[in-house]
C-alpha cells in the first residue's frame, strides 16, 4: 500500500498544537506496517526544524492559482521508514508563522493551501509516486479529496487513489468566499449545497468532509458528539449524510518521546514503581517557576492553547478561590485577554501562581513531570493529548467529561473506585463546578494510599498509537477493495 500524508504541520518539523503530534505519529506507525510505503507532505515555512538534512529535487511544476501559474518546488528528507517532501514556496510559506500573525490571519490563507493541497498531487506525479490512500488532515487539506473527484477525475495517474479525512478539530473550518472556489479551479455547476457551497462560500473542512471517500475524527464520543450537534458548528448534517463512512479513533502519544523512565529533559526519571525522580521534578518545577518549594501542597498544571474551548476564562477566578491550597503552573500562549490577566495574577501570587507565555517543549515535558494534577476544563475536546501524556507522567487529570477526555479518563467516584481509575470529572463546567472538583482531587491528594493507587493506574495506561494505526489501516483497506 502507498500511502501520502498530507498536513499542515507535523512534529518534529513544524508545530502550533496537536495536530502535529498526531500527524507526526500515524506517519512513523504507518511506515512501520508491513508493505506498506509512506511519504508525508508539509510546507516548507521559514522556520522547519532539521531543515540543515533536506536534499532538493531539481526542477519546477507549475500550480494554478485563479488565472495564475504558480511555481512549485519540493525537497525531501528520510525520517526513519518515510519519507517527508516539502512542498515550496517562498511567495505563501516564507512567513514569521504558519497561519497567522498577532493581527490576525493571514489574508492570502485560501490561496496558500489550495496551492498547497494541489501541490501534494503535482508533486506525486512530479516523482513518480502513485498513492493508494492519500490521508488528508484538517481544513488546510480539505480541498484536496475534491481535486481527487473533480479535476483529477479523469487523471490515469490517479485512478486507484483513494482518500481518508481526519477532523482534528471541527471549530476551525476554513471558511472563505465564493471567489476562493473560483480560483481553486472547480468546476461552477459543482457550487452547489450538495457539494462545495456553504453559507454563499466554500468551507475547505465541509468540502473535504462531502469528497473524502471516508472521514473520522479523533475520539468516539466526539464522533457522536458532532452527529448530535453538540458544538459541530453547523455540519451535523453533513456529517450524518456520511453514514457510516464517518467514526472515530481515538488518537495515541508517541511512547518514546513521553516516556517519564527515559525522558532526558526533566530533571530525574523515574516510574510507577519509584517516584523519588517525579518528586525531584516537582521541586525543580517550583524553583524554576519561583514558586515556594513545598513538597506537601499540590501543584496543578496546564500546558494549554489559551482560549475560550480550552475554558480558561473560568481560571482566575478559580486560582484566587484556591490560593493557599495548591500552586498552579500555566504554560501557553492565545487570547491577549487570558495572556495579560494570567500576567498580573502571577505578579500577585507569586508563590502559588506561574504563568509563561510560550510553547515550549522542553518547558512542557518538565511541567508534565513537576505537576501532581493537571487541569483540562475544555468546553469541547476532540480528543486531547494532554491528559494522556499526564498519565503517563503521573499527572492526575481534573477534566471535563466530553470528547477524547470522556474516552481516555476514568473519574474518580469515591476511594472504593481508586484502584479503577485514573483522574477526576468536572460534572458542571463553571467556576464552582471547577472550584468543586479541584477539592475532590485536594482531598484524595492528602489519602496517600488512595492517590498512590490511582498514580499507579494511570501510569499504566496503554495509549500507544498501535491500536488505532491499525484502525486506520483498516479504513484504508476497506475503502481500497470498493475500487474493484
Amino acid at each position: 500500500m502507498n500511502i501520502v500524508l498530507a498536513a499542515s504541520e507535523a512534529f518534529p518539523f513544524c508545530k502550533t498544537g496537536g495536530l502535529a503530534d498526531v500527524v507526526g505519529a500515524l506517519t512513523q506507525d504507518f511506515s512501520r506496517t508491513r508493505g506498506t510505503k509512506v511519504l508525508l507532505f508539509l510546507p516548507r515555512y521559514r522556520n522547519i526544524n532539521n531543515a540543515s538534512s533536506l536534499r532538493t529535487v531539481p526542477g519546477v511544476f507549475y500550480i494554478p492559482v485563479g488565472s495564475r501559474l504558480e511555481p512549485a518546488q519540493i525537497s525531501y528528507l528520510k525520517w526513519g521508514n518515510a519519507l517527508v517532501f516539502f512542498v515550496e514556496s517562498n511567495k505563501y510559506f516564507d512567513r514569521p508563522e504558519l497561519y497567522f500573525t498577532k493581527t490576525g490571519d493571514y489574508a492570502d490563507n485560501d490561496e496558500r493551501f489550495m496551492f498547497f493541497s494541489r501541490a501534494v498531487l503535482e508533486a506525486c506525479k512530479f516523482i513518480g509516486f502513485r498513492p493508494d490512500i492519500i490521508h488528508a488532515h484538517d481544513w488546510q487539506t480539505g480541498l484536496l479529496p475534491a481535486y481527487l473527484k473533480t479535476v483529477y477525475k479523469t487523471d490515469a495517474f490517479f485512478t486507484r487513489t483513494r482518500c481518508m479525512f481526519t477532523i482534528h478539530n471541527i471549530a476551525y473550518q476554513g471558511y472563505f468566499p465564493r471567489e476562493s472556489f473560483v480560483k481553486a479551479g472547480f468546476f461552477e455547476p459543482d457550487f452547489t449545497p450538495d457539494k462545495f457551497e456553504y453559507w454563499g462560500g466554500i468551507s475547505y473542512l465541509k468540502t473535504g468532509i462531502v469528497f473524502a471517500d471516508k472521514v473520522n475524527t479523533v475520539s468516539p464520543t466526539y464522533a457522536q458528539e458532532l452527529l448530535r450537534g453538540q458544538n459541530s458548528f453547523g455540519l451535523e448534517g453533513v456529517l450524518r449524510n456520511k453514514g457510516a463512512d464517518f467514526l472515530g479513533i481515538i488518537n495515541g502519544i508517541d511512547g518514546e518521546v513521553w516516556d517519564p523512565q527515559s525522558d532526558t529533559l526533566i530533571p530525574m526519571g523515574y516510574d510507577d514503581e519509584s517516584l523519588k525522580g517525579k518528586a525531584v521534578c516537582k521541586a525543580a518545577l517550583q524553583r524554576e517557576c519561583g514558586l515556594a518549594e513545598n513538597p506537601s501542597i499540590p501543584l496543578c498544571a496546564m500546558v494549554s492553547r489559551l482560549a475560550y474551548q480550552k475554558g480558561v476564562d473560568l481560571l482566575p477566578d478559580v486560582i484566587r478561590a484556591m490560593e493557599g491550597k495548591m500552586q498552579f503552573v500555566i504554560e501557553g500562549k492565545g487570547d491577549p485577554h487570558a495572556e495579560y490577566i494570567f500576567g498580573e495574577l502571577a505578579a500577585r501570587y507569586p508563590s502559588s501562581f506561574a504563568f509563561r507565555c510560550v510553547v515550549d517543549e522542553t518547558l512542557a515535558h518538565k511541567i508534565y513531570a513537576g505537576g501532581d494534577m493537571f487541569l483540562m476544563p475544555s468546553r469541547f475536546e476532540p480528543c486531547g493529548l494532554s491528559q494522556m501524556i499526564a498519565m503517563r507522567y503521573g499527572s492526575l487529570p481534573v477534566v471535563s467529561k466530553v470528547g477524547g477526555l470522556a474516552d481516555t479518563v476514568k473519574g474518580y467516584e469515591g476511594d472504593m473506585s481508586a484502584e479503577l481509575k485514573t483522574g477526576f470529572f468536572i460534572d458542571n463546567l463553571d467556576i464552582n463546578g471547577l472550584i468543586g472538583a479541584l477539592n475532590t482531587a485536594l482531598s484524595v491528594y492528602n489519602k496517600k494510599k488512595v492517590w498512590k493507587a490511582m498514580l499507579a493506574n494511570a501510569m499504566a495506561e496503554d495509549f500507544s498509537w498501535e491500536n488505532s494505526s491499525r484502525q486506520y489501516i483498516k479504513c484504508f483497506n476497506e475503502i481500497l477493495r470498493r475500487r474493484f
